[in-house]
């Protein structure tokens, strides 16, 4: 006889509905919730307690974008349940809105799958802990602006003055305070009867309504109130609460306002479009000179900090004057300087030296990273942009004890920085090639995804759709614009427009390519995104891997490679010892002219300066004089003017001829007219200077202080060791032991990757198995639903026993070496030696058990027809 399958009972609890999941929904809502993940649930009970804490739902709710959130914020006023219908009226409204009713399906599913809402269509709940976060009260109004019910403002009221409002209303007396209040909510919701009940107000009374409809919903009154506010009161159109304190009932305003729980329903996101396009070309071009200039600047920068840079700061970072001196030397301002310094931070490339006078300098990493191709390197530098927690931005502001944020020093990491940096540019991304939108269009997409983050803005605060709180969305909003203005500074954009090479570090896919008809004629064409009214919001797209980025970041280097000038092995000698450079030098010739000559400007073409103290330096380097034209004969294009010539032999000819070495100092030089001519100097005055033999002058000066006092006289003396040999000073000598970069400070659990989103579902799965399989009870069995089994040893090895003759799976408490208790569903293979092996059904695969650890052994329950 055939039997007709029973329809599935409704669920009673979040735990019954998160089994009915499958295991790929089930997936989904650890992938979205990764906090619910860390450890392990047992079992869908203990998941379904987790993802109802406080701090889960917060950090759910904050990941909602704008119409998921009004869609949760119109359950918490609706009834609980509620049905289908009633949430679509709070949000469409009586009159309806068909981009609600089109969005309002994909919302729910999502509430849905991140077991924010249970049950069905006809049951609708959301979970309690969201409720009570976005349920009005007097001390966190309702996001929607509306304020308890009427059976919630008159919990407290007496009896009497219920049955007085529900006569002045016009309703009938009832026998008790229930019947009253439920007759006066009836009233409230039926649309004509309300209306009738408005038009006999006076017009006063109406504004004092309109004033408090869309919220707060709360007011002030005095003892004796206005005839305007007392006519409203004998009415229940405003309710007391406390004593001077009315309030507007939840079914009153949903009357005045047609039935919206939101003044704007935002069903639909911002569309973001095009405010200029330009060429790609041009954009590929101007974003690549961008990225050629970016690692030019951070060389410029560790090239200047190469014999020890700045000294950190007690509390760590970089001091105002030291950044001021930064900014001077890279010739531009202070949050771009205190920008590079933290990028080459993040890079790796620069860290403190850790010694007792602790310095910055370059790491090892710096001289290998500049022995990269130049679009390798570009690489290095925007894939630490892109994943580091650490925002320059921030430097020059407070922290919460109101001290001051220095580059390279703490409270700098802000955990979203990643997230925002990688949704900037897909929605950059998303535009068609050349297409460059303006920043408040991007903050304002940004801010209807996730219009919960950024500072701290409260779960509970009031609707701010039409006027936004701004401190709510400031820091992702900051970080937005920050990240717009950095991509520009890296060449991942140009012209405000996403770059090939930009869309290829992100892993975007190219754009389609456009038709003639659609080339941009100027700036102001517009191109805006596909933006229909059944259009539902797709969900931003998670970031990148660590292989998968490193996948896109080789893609973006192969793309940038051959717009990038290529190195050139000469320059531009002229007569007025200046050399101009038409381009980029290769390596070796780079580091020889920066040793020999000054940048006096730069730009397309950079122009060094030849000076007695440059050649110097050079001569100090251990070059000699032949080695210098030689190097500028095979490097020049022109010949080497006479000038440069003379001023490379002159100094030759005095280098070395006084010699300072360490006593406190000491200088010593053949010719003892010369030591007589410093001597009687005035300049020489601060140095102590006095005459130990005809050539050998002490100093109170340490040797460096010798140094620089006798070539500020016009002298060009050398360092020499306690051997007499002269000392060679190299430029790169200074660097910091191995260091690693800074670890970004990630946003909450790290998202899991599929292998263990596999394993966990099957953990709970098998633990759920175990928790809830019935089983057979005793008289002598104490052990409730969920608790493990207690049984004597001799019980458990009986049972056990017998199980393997017949086969008959068991449901186990056990104790593992650590102490942690689970339960367990297996069928014992054998037993022996005080083991038992058995096939485990909570961990799909055979195991072996000690029997010691067995707490208890229990049948499992016969299945029934």
């Amino acid at each position: 006889m055939s039997t007709e399958e029973k329809p599935a009972a409704a669920p009673r609890s979040l735990a019954e509905a998160l089994r009915g999941r499958d295991d790929a929904a089930l997936a989904a809502l650890l992938r979205s919730r990764p906090d619910l993940i860390t450890p392990v649930p047992t079992d869908l009970t203990q998941l379904a307690t987790r993802a109802g804490t406080r701090a889960s739902v917060v950090r759910a709710l904050e990941r909602l974008d704008r119409f998921a959130l009004q869609t949760a914020q119109a359950l918490a006023v609706a009834a609980d349940p509620a049905s289908y219908g009633e949430l679509l009226g709070l949000l469409a409204g009586d009159d309806g809105d068909p981009a609600v009713s089109a969005a309002l399906p994909h919302a729910l599913a999502t509430l849905r799958e991140q077991a924010l809402v249970w049950g069905g269509d006809d049951r609708l709940r959301l979970v309690r802990t969201a409720r009570e976060l976005l349920s009005p009260s007097p001390q966190h109004p309702s996001p929607t602006g509306l304020g308890p019910t009427v059976r919630e403002a008159t919990a407290g009221m007496s009896p009497g003055r219920i049955q007085e409002i529900v006569a002045t209303a016009g309703l009938p007396s009832t026998h008790d305070s229930v019947s009253a209040v439920t007759a006066l909510t009836t009233l409230f919701g039926d649309p004509e009867r309300m209306s009738a009940l408005l038009d006999e107000a006076p017009a006063e009374s109406v504004e004092v309504l309109e004033r408090l409809v869309w919220g707060p919903p709360y007011g002030q009154v005095t003892a004796d109130p206005a005839a305007r506010l007392r006519w409203l009161l004998d009415r229940g159109l405003l309710l007391p609460t406390a004593p001077g304190t009315v309030v507007l009932p939840r079914e009153v305003a949903l009357r005045l306002r047609a039935g919206r729980a939101h003044r704007t329903p935002e069903p639909l996101p911002p569309p973001v479009e095009a405010a200029a396009t330009h060429r790609p070309q041009v954009v590929d071009a101007t974003a690549a000179g961008q990225a050629y200039t970016a690692l030019a600047t951070v060389e410029e920068l560790l090239k200047d900090w190469d014999e020890g840079g700045p000294a950190v700061l007690r509390a760590g970072g970089l001091s105002v004057r030291d950044l001021k001196r930064t900014a001077a030397a890279l010739d531009t301002t202070e949050p771009v300087a205190a920008f590079w310094v933290e990028l080459a931070y993040a890079a790796g490339l620069l860290a403190s030296d850790g010694e007792a006078d602790e310095r910055y300098a370059a790491t090892p990493a710096y001289d290998e990273w500049r022995e990269l191709p130049a679009a390798e390197r570009w690489a290095l530098l925007v894939t630490a942009w892109l994943t580091a927690t650490r925002t320059a931005g921030l430097i020059g502001g407070r922290d919460a004890k109101d001290r001051t944020l220095s580059a390279l020093g703490p409270g700098l990491d802000r955990s979203a920085a990643p997230e925002v940096r990688h949704r900037v540019l897909t929605l950059l991304a998303a535009l068609p090639e050349g297409a460059a939108p303006s920043h408040d269009a991007v903050l304002a997409r940004l801010h209807w995804e996730r219009p919960l983050r950024g500072g701290g803005r409260s779960t509970a605060g009031p609707d701010t759709s039409a006027t936004e709180d701004r401190r709510g969305e400031d820091l992702r909003a900051r970080i937005a614009r920050w990240t717009l203005s950095e991509a520009e500074m890296l060449g991942i954009t140009g012209r405000g427009a996403l770059s090939a090479h930009g869309r290829a570090l992100i892993g975007a896919p190219a754009p389609e390519p456009r038709s003639p008809t659609q080339e941009p004629t100027g700036p102001g064409d517009k191109l805006p995104v596909h933006h229909l009214p059944n259009h539902r919001p797709a969900l931003p797209p998670p970031a990148l891997s660590p292989t998968q980025q490193s996948t896109a970041t080789a893609a973006a280097a192969r793309l940038l490679a051959p717009l990038l000038p290529e190195p050139l092995d000469h320059v531009l000698l002229q007569a007025d010892l200046t050399a101009v450079a038409p381009g980029p030098l290769q390596r070796p010739l780079a580091d020889m002219l920066g040793v020999l000559a000054d940048v006096e400007s730069k730009g397309g073409a950079t122009v060094y300066r030849f000076t007695p103290g440059s050649v110097r330096r050079a001569l100090d380097s251990g070059q000699a004089a032949s080695d210098l034209h030689a190097f500028l004969a095979a490097h020049s294009r022109t010949p080497v003017p006479q000038p440069l010539a003379y001023l490379i032999d002159d100094v030759a000819r005095r280098h070395g001829h006084l010699r300072v070495g360490a006593a406190a100092a000491y200088v010593r030089c053949d010719d003892d007219a010369v030591l007589n001519e410093i001597l009687a100097d005035k300049r020489a005055a601060g140095l102590g200077l006095r005459r130990l033999a005809p050539t050998v002058l002490a100093a109170l000066a340490d040797p460096a202080g010798l140094l620089e006092g006798l070539r500020a006289m016009g002298f060009a003396p050398a360092a020499e060791s306690a051997e007499g040999d002269v000392l060679i000073a190299r430029a790169d000598a200074r660097r910091t032991p191995p260091r690693t970069p800074p670890a970004p400070v990630p946003d909450g659990p790290p998202v899991p990757d599929d292998t263990l989103l596999t394993a966990a579902v099957r953990a709970v799965r098998a633990g759920d198995l175990a928790a809830t399989t019935p089983r057979r009870t005793s008289a002598g069995d104490p052990a409730g639903p969920g608790e493990l089994p207690r049984t004597t040893a001799a019980e458990t090895l009986a049972t056990m026993q017998a199980a393997v003759l017949t086969g008959e799976a068991l449901w186990i408490g056990y104790v593992n070496a650590e102490g942690g208790a689970s339960q367990r569903v297996i069928a014992p293979v054998r037993v022996e030696g005080g083991f038992v092996t058995a096939y485990d059904h909570t961990a799909d695969e055979v195991r072996t058990y000690p029997l010691h650890r067995i707490t208890g052994v229990a049948e499992l329950a016969e299945d029934e027809g």
